[in-house]
């Protein structure tokens, strides 16, 4: 065997090699980033955070893919409440070679850097924190009622009024007569030339 073969059958090797650890690298990176994905649209913002930084890890930043994974994890990070690692981001995906990629991110820099408008306190309802009540407070209670099971009264069914004929206006429904007229008519034609067409 020449060395020329035995180069060539190594290459041939390193090929097949790096396809596999390819395929791995690929499976792997969908994995942490359909979990951060879920842990995302859970709530579980520090979890994304994690699962898009290991997703992140395993495809080249520069690639539109890798661009998504970015976007995700700075997403990830203001939901957290990391804001400045989430801008540094947005400020990073700037300059991404993808130009989908830079758009969002300039747009999503853009509001992570505009102020916080302030609120009044009359424009804000306070919703109170029924879990530390007691339990025996039946009151708060879904589906529970006060009133015994057995004193409840059936509701009385409405009648439907009587209506006078006499008052009716008729002269109006010469419409109505007009459109039975027409429909026996347009009827009538159908099955006359149905049956002189057969």
């Amino acid at each position: 065997m020449s060395t020329s073969d035995r180069l060539n059958i190594r290459y041939v090797g390193v090929i097949i090699f790096a396809k596999a650890v390819v395929s791995e690298n690929r499976e792997q990176f969908q994995i942490a980033y359909q979990a951060g994905k879920a842990a995302f649209e859970s709530g579980q913002y520090r979890a994304a955070v994690q699962h898009f930084q290991a997703a992140s890890a395993l495809i080249p930043s520069n690639s539109r893919l890798g661009g998504e994974v970015q976007m995700w994890l700075a997403i990830a990070y203001e939901a957290a409440g990391d804001r400045t690692e989430a801008i540094a981001l947005y400020q990073q995906l700037q300059h991404h070679p993808d130009l989908e990629t830079r758009k969002q991110g300039k747009r999503l820099l853009y509001i992570a850097q505009a102020p916080e408008l302030s609120r009044r306190s009359e424009w804000l309802v306070e919703i109170p924190d029924l879990k530390n009540l007691p339990e025996s407070e039946s009151k708060f209670d879904r589906g529970v009622s006060n009133r015994p099971a057995g004193n409840r009264a059936p509701r009385p069914r409405s009648t439907p009024e009587a209506i006078d004929l006499s008052q009716v206006n008729t002269k109006d429904n010469l419409f109505i007569w007009f459109g039975l007229i027409v429909t026996v008519l347009i009827l009538g034609g159908l099955i006359w030339f149905g049956r002189s067409g057969g």
